[in-house]
């Protein structure tokens, strides 16, 4: 497909976080002088890149269920989700494979609008989000999950994100790889330690900070 065939296709220079209305939360990374960590490259479309198949999701039978160390298990199904107090976000998104997509903006519930509903123990150190791809999961630790420009988003760019990409609802964590990120969002389980997921135990780092060039572990 070529460039101008392809609707994530970005002409020109990559948008600024002048670009958004005030109520998008903006990503401080996006205003860094330099927005390209490391090692990186700017990609000018959206590269599609997943282990395995992508999941057929049925809306009629998904839910986003939070476990773990909260006071309260939530489990939301799809019109519950989307009623949820939204939130957009301007981003960068860096994937260890070494592009980097400059300038997107979500849309969906902010990770602070649903911990806070769940209500944290003070225990809990790491979420574990799993997804529907056969229980892939990664690991996070609380305090870059609770960052304001976190979110589980179902929009991308103005439209809903598709299979491919991680529809219908993805974790975005702009601040860390996008393996992070995780696709295809089933549950969020909050733990008093950490569990690396899939990736994590395959030899990529535990952390996964992209101007840290944190690829892979020791």
């Amino acid at each position: 497909m070529s460039g101008n065939d392809d609707p994530k296709y970005q002409d020109g220079e990559p948008p600024g976080p002048e670009s958004v209305g005030e109520d998008v939360i903006i990503s401080p990374d996006t205003r860094r002088g330099n927005r390209v960590p490391p090692n990186q490259s700017r990609t000018r479309k959206w590269p599609v890149l997943h282990y395995g198949s992508v999941p057929h999701i049925d809306l009629a039978e998904w839910r986003l269920d939070i476990l773990g160390l909260v006071e309260r298990h939530l489990s939301f199904n799809w019109e519950e989700f989307r009623a949820l107090p939204r939130v957009k976000v301007f981003s960068d998104f860096h994937c260890v494979t070494q592009w980097s997509r400059l300038g997107n903006v979500w849309e969906g519930v902010a990770v602070r609008e649903l911990m806070d509903r769940a209500g944290i123990k003070p225990e809990s150190k790491f979420v574990i989000p799993m997804g529907y791809d056969r229980g892939w999961t990664t690991n996070l630790p609380l305090a870059d999950f609770l960052a304001e420009d976190a979110l589980l988003a179902d929009t991308h760019d103005g439209e809903p994100i598709d299979a491919d990409h991680g529809g219908p609802v993805r974790l975005v964590v702009p601040q860390l790889y996008a393996w992070k990120s995780a696709k295809w969002l089933k549950s969020l389980e909050l733990t008093a330690e950490d569990h690396p997921g899939y990736w994590e135990r395959g030899g990529y780092h535990n952390h996964g900070d992209p101007w840290k060039e944190e690829r892979f572990g020791t």
